[in-house]
């Protein structure tokens, strides 16, 4: 089956000359990974005037064939992120980069890899001369369109060599959406991590609202009720959002099952609020309802599997499945 061309110009989008941002931000950087998040971060980079070599195990979706390939696509000194599965993906792949880059290289772990791995994969990848940052990012499968929060640590010299790919990522018009954490390998992460525990805390709340609301007789247009919420009042949010264009699909979300997973950063999130004596009533609440609706059909879950689907394509369970 053949593969697409490394596209050295990156125009996948747009048959143009570069314009004087993307000149001044050009450069060659290696992607590992092109699922949803990563596929549409290559795209991004591309229309910014960045050429990405990438690469995934399914070939249908891969420029080149294998990680050997891809390096040696690269100028020097290289950049490759990493978008895969955190834990044995993410550790087996940088392991495998170690051995295939040199000296003033850099590996960018943008995955949602626990904290505590970044020290481990910063002192392995010194060994050679080799650069690490570990970067948390955000904005599912929205952000080809809106841009990506960006949260990255590491030394200031390999963030450096990275930072064109920052700023193609990063929101457009603004000066937020890209944040240097901290210089300590896992600050990047560790911040990500807390986002997303806030995240959970959000979605809850927002779901038990929801339940009360469909539940009692005395309210009407419930979806509507939401959608007034989005202007002028102090919970609007994009997940309020999310959730509006849900319930205008299905009132009552009658089509999911009250079942949501949780990705890990939630009980990390809880886990370092133990180890630093900080106190999470709202954020660990959340992560154990989770874990209630793997047990029986929870009906405020109905909203946090709709919210979940809608900002980050997460698979929700049908009724017809259950």
């Amino acid at each position: 089956m053949s593969r697409p061309p490394v596209a050295l110009g990156g125009w996948s989008r747009q048959a143009r000359p570069p314009n004087a941002f993307e000149r001044k931000f050009a450069m060659h950087i290696g992607l590992v990974g092109l699922g949803k998040m990563g596929g549409n971060m290559r795209t991004r980079m591309r229309e910014a005037g960045l050429t990405v070599v990438g690469y995934d195990r399914n070939p249908d979706l891969a420029d080149v064939a294998s990680l050997a390939e891809m390096v040696e696509a690269l100028p020097s000194p290289k950049v490759v992120w990493v978008m895969v599965p955190a834990g044995d993906p993410t550790r087996s792949t940088i392991e495998e980069l170690k051995g295939l880059l040199g000296e003033g290289d850099v590996v960018v772990d943008g995955g949602n890899s626990k904290y505590t791995d970044d020290a481990k994969n910063a002192a392995n990848l010194a060994e050679k001369g080799i650069g690490f940052v570990d970067c948390g990012v955000s904005g599912g499968v929205w952000g080809l369109q809106n841009g990506y929060a960006l949260m990255y640590g590491g030394s200031d010299e390999d963030a450096a060599k990275v930072m064109p790919a920052f700023e193609a990522l990063k929101p457009s018009g603004t000066e937020d959406g890209l944040v240097h954490c901290g210089t300590t390998p896992g600050a990047g992460h560790f911040s990500k991590m807390v986002h997303n525990g806030i995240e959970y805390a959000m979605m809850q709340a927002y779901a038990e609202g929801w339940e009360l609301l469909d539940k009692v007789d005395i309210v009407d247009n419930v979806p509507e009720i939401f959608a007034s919420w989005r202007t002028g009042t102090v919970v609007r949010s994009w997940l309020l959002d999310l959730l509006v264009d849900q319930l205008r699909a299905d009132e009552h979300l009658d089509k999911i099952k009250g079942y949501a997973d949780d990705s890990g950063e939630g009980r990390w999130t809880v886990e370092a609020a133990i180890e630093n004596a900080v106190p999470m009533p709202a954020i660990s609440a959340s992560l154990f309802a989770r874990f209630v609706s793997r047990q029986e059909d929870d009906h405020a879950m109905k909203a946090i599997a709709a919210m979940r689907n809608g900002f980050g394509g997460h698979a929700v369970i049908s009724e017809s499945e259950a």
